[in-house]
């Protein structure tokens, strides 16, 4: 139901892979534990729910939501069978279950063949290989240390993991930090609350040095650099198997086509009640989760039947003639 409308207005581009923190108190509530909590953004008591969201430029979608348990619950038989966790759910990584996730929507047969993850994820290259084996392509967040071959070296075997000094290799911070000032460019890619987004970026073709890719296999990617003005330097690095003829612009702009998943988080919890589920269970979590998403697709259909907001070409109202004895109340009697 929700889909055409989104639709209406342009196809489905990305896949937005994500996690959502909910604080909790104490210790009984389903994988709840000590963790990083995103809407916190620290360490602190709370339950994961990794999430996938369809999106394009105008709306997007929430379409799975899984509760991550840490080791300690998996591994937990009595809290396990207090809360009703399933035989078959077993521990996985939050990259693991999202990989699941990804899977699943594939195999449904949802449109879209782009998938968009920050480092937390995109950082994890069987998670980068899996989705590469269903067809699709990826914008992923990596971090500063991610190695990858030499400009000019022939890629060779990859290093083993925790590797940091394999011959002929490089971190994508030290590559960047090595690239001409002419490599750098400032693109804009949406407009934001005052005035039109912008940073500078550079992008090189690159052989990711990774464990999980067979040598001689190896294909180029994008790697996408932001290192704004004013900052020491890069912030952002992402990895990208998009065209190699993609234009510049195309490339940020489908990287920064992720914000969409944050509006999503924040109206779910702020507007329909999210994190406000109080019960204990696994069945309980989703089924609220679950509503909670459903709630947020029909006001999504609602306001997609709204059309876009254009220049105004409404002719204005006529000013009414008024009599020379009037003054504005308050003003000064004397001319």
């Amino acid at each position: 139901m929700v889909l055409p409308k989104i639709e209406q207005y342009g196809p489905i581009e990305a896949w937005i892979i994500d996690d959502t923190g909910i604080p909790k108190k104490g210790q009984h509530s389903v994988g709840v534990s000590h963790q990083y909590c995103g809407q916190l953004g620290k360490q602190a008591n709370c339950q994961v729910a990794v999430t996938l969201s369809l999106a394009n430029h105008d709306a997007s979608l929430p379409v799975a939501y899984r509760l991550y348990l840490p080791k300690a619950w998996a591994e937990d038989d009595a809290r396990r069978c207090k809360a009703k966790v399933p035989e078959d759910i077993t521990f996985k990584t939050k990259p693991e279950i999202a990989l699941d996730l990804v899977r699943w929507a594939h195999e449904t047969g949802l449109p879209g063949k782009m998938a968009l993850m920050d480092a937390a994820y995109g950082n994890d290259s069987r998670l980068r290989a899996g989705i590469t084996e269903l067809g699709m392509t990826y914008v992923a967040g990596i971090q500063a240390q991610t190695l990858v071959w030499k400009p000019g070296v022939r890629p060779g075997r990859s290093p083993k993991k925790g590797r940091r000094d394999a011959p002929n290799t490089i971190s994508v911070k030290e590559l960047a930090l090595s690239l001409k000032p002419k490599a750098w460019r400032t693109i804009e890619w949406r407009e934001g609350t005052n005035e039109m987004l912008s940073s500078r970026f550079a992008h090189v073709r690159v052989h990711v040095a990774s464990s999980h890719v067979r040598s001689g296999k190896q294909a180029k990617e994008w790697l996408l650099i932001e290192w704004p003005e004013g900052e020491d330097e890069p912030t952002k690095y992402s990895l990208s198997t998009l065209p190699a003829n993609i234009t510049f612009r195309d490339l940020v702009d489908a990287a920064k086509l992720r914000w969409r998943i944050e509006r999503d988080y924040q109206e779910l919890k702020q507007e329909v009640g999210l994190g406000h589920y109080e019960g204990r269970g696994w069945r309980g979590f989703h089924h609220h989760a679950t509503m909670c998403i459903a709630a947020y697709g029909f006001l999504i259909s609602e306001r997609e039947t709204i059309p876009p907001s254009g220049p105004c070409s409404a002719v204005p109202l006529p000013q009414p003639a008024l009599p020379e004895s009037y003054r504005p109340r308050g003003s000064s009697l004397a001319a």
